[in-house]
């Protein structure tokens, strides 16, 4: 029996949910990145879910391309990240003020 596109909605919206809570409430900027990885994924689960409700494969394709710019981002994220903890020896966002003018 396949799921209802509801239920993987209303899942879809707490995790989306849970990804922001992450990123406005979380001073690590791993933990920030890791947020924003739960929200893309939540992207997907909604590109998927109408793509099975319409029969067609385009979300999945979308959900695809998504995947490829999540990694694009988790490699080029923690470089950034890297780099600020070998600078300031910090990785809290609040404590790192290298790119302020």
């Amino acid at each position: 029996m396949p799921v209802p596109p509801v239920h993987a909605l209303v899942f879809s919206l707490l995790l989306f949910a849970v990804g922001v809570l992450g990123v406005l409430t979380r001073r690590n900027a791993i933990i920030i990145l890791m947020s924003i990885e739960l929200m893309m994924n939540a992207a997907n689960i909604n590109f998927i879910a109408f793509g099975l409700r319409s029969h067609d494969l385009t979300g999945q394709v979308f959900a695809v391309f998504t995947i490829a710019v999540a990694a694009g981002e988790v490699a080029v994220g923690l470089a950034v990240v890297l780099a600020l903890f070998r600078n300031r020896d910090t990785v809290y966002v609040d404590e790192v003020h290298i790119m302020k003018g």
